[in-house]
């Protein structure tokens, strides 16, 4: 769901890196800032450097934990039921 007016801040912030690997227009359109992909990553920079993080572009916020969650990892497991 679409943010109602822009968000600022923290809640931008979260709000990129919950929807950065669907890639910057939708996170631009669910963070508020509809199509102005300009705006939002002018907010987005300016709220990196309020909070002390560099943000150069959206997969900067995109983590390491999240990339092994979605991409999945290996399981570690007993060969069997028995080996437990």
């Amino acid at each position: 769901m679409s943010a109602s007016k822009p968000l600022q801040g923290l809640d931008l912030i979260d709000c990129a890196k919950a929807n950065a690997k669907q890639g910057a227009d939708v996170a631009t359109e669910l963070c508020g800032y509809g199509t102005d992909t300009a705006a939002f990553y002018q907010a987005l920079k300016e709220a990196g450097d309020r909070m002390g993080i560099q943000i150069a572009e959206l997969s900067d916020l995109v983590t390491e934990q999240q990339t092994i969650l979605q991409e999945g990892g290996i399981e570690v497991a007993p060969d069997t039921l028995a080996d437990l």
